[in-house]
């Protein structure tokens, strides 16, 4: 029988094999597996003092840090989950999600030690500060742990907030993160190691790692998403990949990165639900010697799809063609044909939800069975993104199956503001997206094609609010408009890429 494929194991092999190669940096901290190796085994000792055992789940409350990596060992070493809280949130934000946790522990990292342990008063919840484990771990046996578990034991949970604000905890098991971040699963850049833009409480942040640990490479950390502390990061480490999503591609290109030494860099990756084909011209131009890929996919469900470089041009606006072991379907509403990708297509391009189903889903939501139900049917996760899929198999994300914007509090239909504003004899096109906005959640975004013979005064937000005057209640009208050549649209089924408009509206001014 295969031996189980278990998270602590990535850090025994590593360590064995490759003892004083670089596992990961943060700043001018550095890490070897070695070191990895032999602090979790003394961690999980200490935790195993204090009373957590394999199953438990311990919240873990602190700012990217290198402490944060023997913990993450340690408690996958025990069979303990690690559950990571967002460091940006406060005490009142994070109060439900401890308490929905229902953790067995509470650490924190130096940087939250004294807001911790005012929650865990609240909570009366055991806890222990960086310092307090630093010690405990000290004066623990190096002995490494012996736990048997299994391979479908629980071994993080990540939170993620639904549409209604509640916290929903995704659960990955030991093999799902295994296979997920296996060599070549994320990463195909050799030698240097990656850079990684994302904080620890982020499943992105531990997925980049694991998967340059699964092949003894290193990654470097940085304490923010910052365009000069990424380039310079890459540049000191001659690091061959760097991952960003798009806006912080756009952070870096507006820096511009002639002024930096990137020769070694390899692959300059990026994805999100959608990314915009200008960006992706301007990444080829300002670092013509890398590849470029674009991924897409979910906490829930892992790597999903994958636009390779070839077809970075060829397919504007595509999310690609799953990654190995994916498959992938469109279901259609209200009991239309579903179509799949990934194998033969049909000579007609259909859209649909977009649904996923691969060995390292997700194994469900913490202790939430109708959102699970509602999640995962028949094992393919349904992801909430309609799509669109072309007569070569690729697809593009088109919107969200529930697309609606909420602003102030209140619920936007884009569909029935659309019908209003297409009226308006200047405009030709239109699409309604919501853009992120920190005051009203998001805005109500009019984008305009005009109509022959139009002016961009016709249109501009007094206009068009103007126009709504007792048609729209006044939270339904714009309060932004973008006037663009031409809205962008699927090839195969002339679906308008709501998702491409925000991706590329972000990237601009408001």
């Amino acid at each position: 029988m295969a031996p189980p494929l278990l998270i602590g194991d990535v850090f025994r092999v590593a360590a064995a094999t490759s003892p004083e190669a670089t596992a990961a940096t943060l700043g001018d901290g550095v890490l070897t597996f070695r070191d990895v190796d032999t602090r979790s085994d003394r961690i999980a000792n200490a935790l195993t003092g204090v009373g957590v055992r394999a199953g438990d789940r311990v919240c873990w409350w602190g700012d990217t840090s290198l402490d944060a990596v023997p913990l993450f060992a340690a408690l996958a070493k025990l069979g303990a989950v690690f559950a990571p809280l967002n460091a940006r949130s406060g005490i009142e934000e994070i109060r439900p999600v401890v308490e929905y946790a229902r953790p067995r522990l509470l650490l924190s990292g130096s940087s939250h030690d004294d807001v911790a342990t005012e929650l865990s008063r609240e909570l009366g919840l055991q806890s222990l500060g960086s310092a307090q484990l630093a010690g405990a771990a000290e004066a623990s046996s190096p002995t490494a742990p012996k736990v048997a578990i299994g391979d479908d034991l629980a071994h993080v949970i990540f939170f993620t907030s639904g549409s209604t604000g509640r916290p929903k905890g995704v659960v990955l098991s030991h093999r799902a993160n295994w296979l997920r971040t296996y060599p070549g699963a994320t990463t195909t850049a050799g030698g240097r190691g990656t850079v990684c833009m994302f904080p620890l409480f982020h499943m992105a942040g531990w997925t980049i790692a694991l998967g340059a640990w699964q092949a003894r490479r290193p990654v470097h950390f940085v304490p923010a998403p910052d365009a000069a502390a990424l380039l310079a990061e890459t540049e000191r480490h001659h690091a061959s990949l760097l991952y960003c999503i798009p806006a912080v591609w756009a952070r870096i290109l507006e820096h511009g990165v002639t002024r930096h030494n990137l020769s070694a860099l390899v692959e300059a990756d990026t994805g999100t639900s959608a990314t915009p084909p200008e960006l992706l011209h301007a990444l080829h131009e300002a670092l013509p010697h890398t590849v470029t890929r674009v991924f897409y996919g979910s906490t829930e469900a892992g790597p999903g799809l994958q636009l390779g470089p070839a077809d970075l041009f060829r397919k504007p606006g595509s999310v690609g063609v799953p990654q190995p072991g994916v498959e992938v379907k469109l279901v259609r509403a209200e009991g239309g044909a579903d179509r799949r990708g990934g194998g033969a297509v049909s000579a007609h391009a259909v859209d649909g939800e977009v649904c996923l189903r691969s060995p390292f889903l997700m194994d469900g939501y913490f202790d939430d069975p109708a959102a699970t139900a509602d999640a995962l049917r028949d094992g393919w996760y349904h992801t909430g993104d309609l799509g669109a899929i072309d007569d070569e198999g690729y697809v593009s994300i088109v919107g969200r199956a529930r697309d609606v914007i909420r602003t102030g509090g209140e619920t936007v239909a884009p569909v029935e503001v659309e019908a209003v504003l297409g009226a308006h004899p200047a405009v030709a096109e239109v699409a309604v997206v919501g853009i992120p906005d920190p005051d009203w959640g998001e805005t109500v975004t009019a984008v305009v094609v005009l109509a022959a013979g139009a002016a961009t005064a016709d249109v501009d937000v007094d206009a068009l609010r103007a126009h709504c005057d007792g048609r729209l209640a006044r939270f339904k009208q714009p309060r932004r408009v973008e006037v663009v050549d031409a809205l962008p649209r699927t090839p195969a089924t002339g679906q308008v890429q709501r998702t491409l408009i925000v991706e590329q509206l972000q990237m601009r001014p408001p």
